[in-house]
């Protein structure tokens, strides 16, 4: 086992970018990304961290092989020779789900059978034995097929990688805390500039950026399909826990704000954050969008306002994005970002906008950024001392006013550890078709 395996984060459509970010934030350089879908190197170690630490992708997959097929004859040989008893006990529980898009095998219910067919012959002759009783861990099997090529995979993850174990109280539609957590990521926020989120809702987009801002691993509170595996005994993932909680800081500048006009939603959302174990970091209020003002500089604003998707909503939704025009257009230092699926966002707003196509569950909308002035660079401890010894030839009353006018525009910051800005946010580049997009989401959606 101790060499490297084939792994496959999946992520929706528009996140691939930065998924890729976080596997190489994590060490892993060498990766293949295709749509909805990131090929790398890693060992069983990775299977671990990789579950833990992913906030924006889907699933880990463990890969076990890719090949052509052209009928139900070559899919079945090529099922049957891969080894499957190097990661099958005989009790395994591996039930199949399979999808096939522009290819000559189009029958994605066939296409179960016959794999789950094909595996268990391979078990058959390995374990010598004619029944399993499929009553142990599970090994969910995967086959999708794209224009002809197959690939075969394990899913390590279970239940979506969106389902950190927070989110306990269901509201009407929410966004999944893997987009929330790619919003946040595809901004220029930091742990060091004020966050807010006017239109919270249930508090996802705040809480994720409060566990991102925290360097809190997303899936430290929740389990994970293999942890019952052999392979991976449990020492190995209480390590990687443990490695998670000691990365944990607290160090945030600011108090991350979140407010709804809702008081229903905001007592949710008190709840989902000390769950998450993030109500310290995060001020949740119920307030209008209308009163929403702050003295503050240089933050971040990122929100899912309503989109108006029913009939009778829209009229609604455009009153509120009416309403984010005027409130927002003070705020000449702050960075804004929404997301919506209401074509005339822009219009409505009167503001030019990078554009980024990403898929809200099955609905496709555009990541609307703003983005306003860097802040102020902080000194580093050498620039610092530097300045103290010039200040012993130069008038020290002029340059410690010249430092106070350069601290004053980002109240109370406390010097702390560096962190880079995020990278700045382009427009995707859109070769994925929808109809792909529609098919992970729904194949997704019927695993759990």
């Amino acid at each position: 086992m101790s060499e490297p395996l084939t792994l496959v984060a999946t992520s929706a459509f528009g996140l691939e970018a930065v998924v890729s970010r976080e596997l190489k934030q994590l060490g892993y350089e060498e990766q293949t990304i295709e749509n909805g879908r990131i090929t790398f190197q890693g060992d069983l170690a990775a299977i671990c961290h990789c579950n833990l630490w992913l906030r924006s992708a889907d699933r880990v997959l463990l890969s076990l092989g890719e090949f052509t097929a052209l009928d139900f004859d070559d899919l079945f040989d090529e099922i049957r020779d891969i080894e499957w008893e190097r990661w099958l006990p005989p009790s395994a529980r591996f039930p199949v789900r399979a999808t096939a898009v522009r290819s000559k095998i189009n029958s994605p219910k066939n296409c179960q059978k016959l794999v789950k067919k094909a595996i268990a012959e391979r078990l058959k002759d390995h374990y010598i034995k004619d029944w399993f009783p499929e009553d142990g861990p599970l090994y969910s099997v995967s086959l999708s097929i794209l224009k002809d090529k197959a690939s075969v995979c394990i899913d390590t993850t279970g239940p979506g990688l969106h389902k950190r174990g927070y989110r306990k109280l269901a509201a009407g539609a929410q966004i999944k805390e893997t987009l929330a957590a790619g919003l946040v990521q595809l901004s220029y926020w930091n742990r060091e500039r004020p966050f807010v989120d006017p239109c919270c809702g249930t508090g996802t987009i705040p809480i994720e950026a409060a566990l991102i801002g925290t360097n809190t691993a997303p899936g430290i509170n929740r389990e994970f399909a293999a942890e019952g595996w052999q392979q991976l005994p449990p020492e190995m993932w209480e390590a990687a826990r443990e490695e998670a909680r000691s990365l944990a800081r607290t160090d945030i500048d600011y108090r991350l704000q979140g407010y709804d006009i809702d008081p229903a939603m905001i007592s949710m959302a008190r709840y989902h954050a000390q769950q998450a174990g993030m109500e310290e970091f995060i001020h949740f209020q119920d307030q209008p969008l209308a009163e929403f003002s702050t003295p503050r500089k240089y933050g971040c604003i990122i929100t899912n306002p309503p989109y108006g998707e029913r009939l009778g909503d829209k009229a609604d939704a455009e009153v509120i994005y009416r309403e984010m025009k005027r409130v927002f257009a003070p705020l000449e230092m702050w960075s804004i970002y929404v997301i919506t699926s209401h074509p005339g966002f822009e219009r409505i707003y009167e503001q030019k906008a990078r554009r980024r196509k990403l898929y809200n569950g099955r609905i496709e909308c555009i990541y609307y950024q703003f983005p306003g002035p860097p802040p102020p660079r902080k000194k580093s401890p050498w620039e610092q001392a530097a300045g103290k010894q010039s200040e012993s030839t130069e008038n020290s009353d002029d340059a410690d006013e010249t430092r106070d006018e350069e601290t004053a525009s980002e109240p109370n910051v406390t010097p702390s550890e560096a962190v880079s800005e995020n990278p700045a946010p382009t427009e995707s580049t859109e070769s994925a078709s929808a109809e792909d997009s529609a098919t992970r989401e729904e194949t997704n959606d019927r695993q759990e």
